[in-house]
C-alpha cells in the first residue's frame, strides 16, 4: 500500500463548520415555526441547498481519504475529470486497492504508463479507440484501457442509469476497488465505492 500520507484536516474541519451553521439555522427555523407572519419556506429551500452543498464537501472528502494511500496521483486523477466533465467527455477510471482485480475485470489493451492527466484525457477523447472502456490505475501507473467490467443488476431497468455507471458500481460491489465516472450526458463526476455511487463536485474540490 503506498502511504501518501496527506492532512486532509483543513478540509474535515471547513465541513465540520458548514454542518454546524445548518444545524443551526434549523434549529432558529424551529423556534421562528409558531410566528405564522414569518413564511420560512424560503428558508428551507436555503437549508436544502446548504445539505447539498455539504453532501458535495463531505464526498470529496471521503474521495481524498479513500484516494490518497494507493495512489499519489489523485491531483493528476483531479485535473483530469475536471477537464473532462466541462467538455462531457465520458470516462471510467478504476484506482486499484487491495483486492485483486484479474478475475473481475476482462482485460483490455496494456499501457503500462505514468499516470498524467493528459494521457488519461487523450484516452477518454471521443473517437479514440480506447475511450469506451474502463481505466485500470495501480498505484502511480495506468495499467490499462478498454477494459470490461462487470455490470451491476441493482438498475437493469432504470434508464437513467448508464452502462458507465453500471459498470462502476458491478466492480464496487466485488472489490475495494474505487471508481471515478464522467457523464458523457451531463459532465457530473462521481465514484462508485463499496457497492453506492457518490456525487462529486468539480472545480478544484478533489
Amino acid at each position: 500500500m503506498n502511504n501518501v500520507g496527506c492532512d486532509f484536516s483543513p478540509m474535515k474541519q471547513t465541513l465540520t463548520e458548514d454542518i454546524h451553521q445548518v444545524i443551526t439555522a434549523l434549529q432558529n427555523n424551529l423556534e421562528a415555526i409558531d410566528n405564522e407572519e414569518n413564511c420560512l419556506l424560503g428558508n428551507f429551500e436555503k437549508i436544502k441547498e446548504d445539505f447539498l452543498d455539504i453532501e458535495m464537501k463531505a464526498a470529496t472528502f471521503y474521495l481524498n481519504c479513500y484516494l490518497s494511500p494507493f495512489t499519489g496521483k489523485y491531483p493528476e486523477l483531479s485535473i483530469c475529470v475536471q477537464n473532462m466533465s466541462k467538455l462531457r467527455h465520458g470516462g471510467l477510471i478504476v484506482i486499484q486497492r487491495e483486492d485483486p482485480l484479474e478475475l473481475l475485470v476482462k482485460p483490455g489493451i496494456p499501457i503500462g504508463a505514468e499516470l498524467t492527466h493528459s494521457l488519461l484525457e487523450s484516452i477518454f477523447f471521443p473517437g479514440n479507440p480506447l475511450h469506451d472502456g474502463a481505466v485500470m490505475v495501480s498505484l502511480d501507473q495506468i495499467v490499462s484501457a478498454a477494459n470490461v467490467l462487470p455490470l451491476s443488476d441493482k438498475f437493469t431497468g432504470d434508464k437513467k442509469m448508464g452502462t458507465r455507471h453500471r459498470a462502476a458500481l458491478g466492480l464496487s460491489e466485488r472489490s475495494d476497488a474505487l471508481v471515478l465516472v464522467v457523464s458523457e450526458e451531463t459532465g457530473r463526476v462521481s465514484f462508485a465505492f463499496k457497492g453506492s455511487i457518490y456525487p462529486v463536485t468539480t472545480h478544484g474540490s478533489l
